[in-house]
C-alpha cells in the first residue's frame, strides 16, 4: 500500500497549527519568510516549489515531499516538469534520492489527479 500523500500534506499544516499556537512567534518568522520567499520574483513560485520538492526529496522527508508536491501541482507544474526536477534531485543525491523520487511522482500524481 502507498503512503497517503493528501493525509501527509494534511498533517504537515496540522502540525504547523500546533507549532503556531506553542511557539506563535516563531512560527509567525517561519510563515513570513515562507511567504517572502514564494513571491514571484527572478523566479516564479511554481519554480521555487520544484526546488522546494527536489530538497525534499533529497533529504527524505515525507512530509516535505507530500506539501512540496501539492503545492507544486496547485501552481501549474506538470508532470514533465516534477519529473525533470525529479532527475536533478536524483543526479544530485545518489540512490536514496531515487527511491524517493518515485514518491514524490507518486504523491504529484495523486494530487493531479492521476489514476493510472
Amino acid at each position: 500500500m502507498g503512503k497517503n500523500y493528501p493525509q501527509i500534506a494534511s498533517d504537515v499544516v496540522a502540525g504547523a497549527g500546533l507549532l503556531a499556537e506553542a511557539i506563535p512567534e516563531a512560527m509567525a518568522a517561519f510563515g513570513a519568510l515562507g511567504k517572502a520567499t514564494y513571491t514571484d520574483a527572478a523566479l516564479s513560485p511554481k519554480v521555487k516549489e520544484l526546488i522546494a520538492l527536489a530538497i525534499g526529496v533529497a533529504v527524505r522527508c515525507d512530509g516535505c515531499v507530500g506539501y512540496h508536491a501539492k503545492a507544486a501541482c496547485e501552481r501549474g507544474a506538470s508532470r514533465e516538469e516534477v519529473a525533470e526536477t525529479l532527475a536533478v534531485a536524483i543526479h544530485m543525491g545518489g540512490g536514496p534520492s531515487m527511491v524517493y523520487g518515485g514518491e514524490a511522482l507518486k504523491a504529484y500524481d495523486v494530487f493531479a489527479g492521476r489514476k493510472d
